[in-house]
């Protein structure tokens, strides 16, 4: 990344930001200071800035949590994508049919953004919350969206044989068996993640493309390693149908 003209305050204030959005009400000045390397002058003067711009609250314990206008650029952020809203209506009927959570994402470089989550109640809830971003060749959507791409463009996002992160066993190691999956995903329209995100969870992840054919998002369907092999088919069935009627859609 070219940080030619990179602004340090303003790399200071995200990391403020990701350290309260991960614990807050939790952090106090002096904790943050400690927390991400910033002395306490500099602390006081970036809280004190992000407090008056309401990007962060003061509680009375002195510990800090993200503010109101976060939510408000959060919420304009999702509203650009159109897709969302037909999402919501059709996935609320397709997961229950599946009885699983139905997930909404889009690719950015590398990685996945989730845009939209329709859950089915479960005593375990998958953490990729929208505006979360997860690597894309450990997850089905990843798969799904990577597809669409040239063996240039793969490389291009992948330079190094060796893929990272591993985060289970079961994660693609390579980015050679990582193009034979993808080519595999574009012959049958499905991608799979079997426990290569987290372990004990299967996933199955179609494309949904724009009236020319590109791939503009990719919609999952997750479940339980143990309801795998019982629901696969009704599953890969249900999220390639909702594929095709999100199609065409704008994003």
């Amino acid at each position: 990344m070219d940080k030619k003209y990179w602004v340090p305050a303003l790399d200071k204030a995200n990391d403020i930001l990701l350290a309260i959005s991960g614990q807050p009400s939790k952090l106090k000045l002096i904790e943050l200071s400690k927390q991400l390397g910033i002395n306490k002058s500099s602390m006081f003067s970036l809280l004190n800035t992000m407090e008056q711009l309401e990007w962060v609250v003061r509680d009375a314990e002195g510990t800090y949590s993200l503010g109101s206008r976060l939510g408000f650029i959060g919420n304009a952020f999702f509203k650009q994508f159109s897709l969302i809203e037909r999402f919501r209506k059709e996935a609320s009927i397709t997961k229950h049919t599946i009885q699983e959570t139905i997930q909404l994402a889009r690719l950015e470089r590398h990685e996945v953004l989730y845009l939209a989550k329709e859950e089915m109640p479960s005593p375990v809830r998958l953490a990729s919350e929208p505006g979360m971003k997860l690597p894309a060749h450990v997850t089905a959507l990843g798969k799904a969206l990577l597809a669409d791409l040239e063996a240039s463009a793969i490389e291009s996002l992948f330079p190094e044989e060796a893929l990272q992160p591993c985060p289970t066993p079961h994660t693609l190691k390579n980015r050679s068996d990582l193009i034979i999956q993808l080519e595999q995903a574009r012959d049958h329209g499905v991608a799979f993640d079997l426990q290569e995100a987290v372990m004990g969870f299967c996933c199955v992840a179609a494309p949904v493309k724009d009236t020319q054919g590109q791939v503009i998002a990719a919609i999952s369907c997750s479940m339980f390693q143990h309801e795998w092999e019982q629901k696969r088919e009704l599953a890969q069935r249900e999220i390639c149908a909702l594929a095709a009627r999100l199609s065409h859609s704008s994003i």
